[in-house]
């Protein structure tokens, strides 16, 4: 489902959304939308082997895809302009920023990424994530503890039936051999809490360069599960 109307994305999906980030070059977009990914993301932080600049990810036609841009050390006002620049939909915010953060971008539009393994227990995760659904369209919860793209996992078990008053994404070293049983260990699609996965480091050649095949065979495995 590629989709056309961002704003209601993540309203009840009927199936699991796809999003794939870390895109640099347009042949991996142009696999990413042949193979129904719904977003795409685009990583604006210098340090990562998959950052690219507004520039780059404006001139990289997305096929409908919802466009997301991942934002780490910005300031609100700098997000909001890459965000312009870029033509993204939704703001990815990967560095731990605050609800006031999230307000000054705009609720509608921001993905908030949370670590769970941060946490002593779940109900510490939880409290936090209640604190910000209110600021968030969707939450984004990552493996590690900081940052993103490592090839990762965490104990998917321990996020079975978590409902934290947003939708939200799983993320973590997903590949084409593991989503379909990340997705089953944290108890299934739930329109209202799991509504899909985001892959990176794992449908990968080398960073930054995505691998169709493996891009197809995620999402293969996804819709066999």
């Amino acid at each position: 489902m590629n989709s056309s109307k961002p704003a209601t994305l993540f309203d009840a999906p009927s199936r699991l959304l796809v999003k794939v980030c870390g895109l640099t070059r347009q042949q991996d977009a142009d696999a990413c939308a042949e193979a129904g990914v719904d977003l795409c993301g685009f990583i604006f932080h210098p340090a990562s082997p998959r950052g690219v600049t507004p520039a780059v990810a404006a001139g990289l036609h997305s096929h409908g895809m919802a466009r997301v841009g991942v934002f780490v050390k910005q300031s609100a006002d700098e997000v909001l302009a890459v965000m312009d620049a870029a033509r993204l939909d939704f703001a990815q915010l990967h560095g731990g920023q605050d609800a006031a953060f999230c307000d000054r971008v705009g609720p509608e539009r921001v993905i908030r990424a949370a670590w769970p393994q941060r946490h002593a227990d779940r109900s510490a995760l939880q409290a936090e994530l209640a604190g910000l659904a209110p600021h968030v369209r969707c939450f984004l919860l990552d493996a590690g503890t900081s940052g993103g793209g490592h090839g990762a996992t965490m104990d998917w078990s321990a996020l079975r039936g978590l409902a934290p008053g947003a939708p939200w994404l799983l993320a973590g070293g997903l590949t084409p051999d593991n989503v379909a049983s990340a997705v089953a260990a944290c108890g299934g699609h739930d329109p209202g809490a799991l509504i899909g996965v985001d892959l990176n480091s794992g449908v990968e050649s080398a960073p930054g360069q995505k691998d169709a095949t493996r891009v197809a065979a995620a999402l293969a495995a996804l819709r066999a599960a």
